[in-house]
């Protein structure tokens, strides 16, 4: 049972492994088949280029900006959303108010806001931090949504019969209740959000690892293309691993359950007759003056 952590772990590094390797050697021998890898910069190549960028500032002054965008915009898009998806939820008054303009805006694109951005605000920033709100803001509605309606409604009238107000019912039933569902909410929702950050970056950012990737680009050096692409996407897995902890830790209380590639087969103990031996005394055995 120690090893089998272990043995997860090397089996990931030894699979991220072969797809560089595969990577490597597809660049450095030039392969044209289908797919033209001659183009395609070697793994060596964007090392060198990752290492170059890490030892300059921009490098970092970008990995910052782009950072504090996406965690400005999405605490804003989970508080935000979470008490918008409890108020539609839980109130018909609200869910007529706000459900039709919230479902109209919702299959809109957010990179498409970028135009309503440049104009409704005023510098770049706030309409970068404002494309990675509404990216992140309607995942997290939309969960929260449907975990709080698929509530059992017990728990409420239990927490009622108690004395229970509707504050307390919220606090005690409604969001405990609801937390899984906000939580892959919120996964869903900060994924989201880098690919719009990053792509509000390139067309309107100043810096940022999008930004940094588009120039990149446009000069030609697909070896720091590559290094902003491998930049977002470890900041990607970083944030979203981040967000999946935080959920397990919150919701402790919930039953776990976990794969097991194989059970061992019961073994069968031939029935030769013989009482089995007397371990303990059961309540069907016990003297009437021990039964409580």
């Amino acid at each position: 049972m120690t090893r089998r952590p272990l043995a997860r772990h090397a089996l990931r590094a030894l699979s991220l492994a072969a797809a560089l390797g595969l990577w490597q050697l597809l660049t450095s021998l030039n392969v044209d088949l289908w797919l033209r890898f001659s183009q395609f910069p070697t793994v060596t190549d964007v090392a060198r280029t990752f290492a170059d960028r890490l030892s300059g500032p921009d490098y970092w002054t970008d990995l910052t900006d782009s950072l504090t965008r996406i965690l400005t915009g999405f605490v804003l898009a989970a508080v935000l959303g979470v008490a918008a998806g409890v108020l539609v939820a839980r109130s018909r008054l609200a869910e007529d108010l706000l459900g039709p303009v919230l479902e109209v805006v919702r299959p809109i694109p957010a990179i498409a806001l970028v135009p309503v951005a440049i104009l409704l605000f005023p510098s770049n920033e706030q309409g970068i931090v404002f494309i990675t709100f509404t990216a992140a803001f309607f995942p997290v509605l939309v969960s929260t949504r449907h975990a709080v309606r698929a509530l059992t409604p017990v728990w409420e009238e239990a927490v009622r019969t108690m004395g229970g107000g509707r504050w307390r019912v919220l606090g005690s039933v409604v969001l405990p209740g609801a937390l899984p569902g906000i939580f892959g909410g919120l996964s869903v929702g900060i994924g989201v959000s880098w690919i719009c950050v990053i792509s509000a970056e390139m067309i309107s950012g100043q810096y940022g690892v999008g930004y940094r990737t588009w120039q990149d680009y446009t000069v030609v050096n697909y070896a720091g293309v590559l290094v902003g692409m491998v930049t977002i996407g470890v900041l990607g897995w970083v944030t979203s691993t981040a967000v999946e902890l935080l959920g397990r830790r919150l919701t402790r209380w919930l039953p776990r359950t976990s794969y097991v590639p194989a059970a061992r087969p019961v073994r069968r103990v031939r029935d030769t007759g013989a009482a089995p031996p007397a371990t303990s005394t059961t309540k069907e055995e016990a003297p009437h003056d021990q039964l409580v």
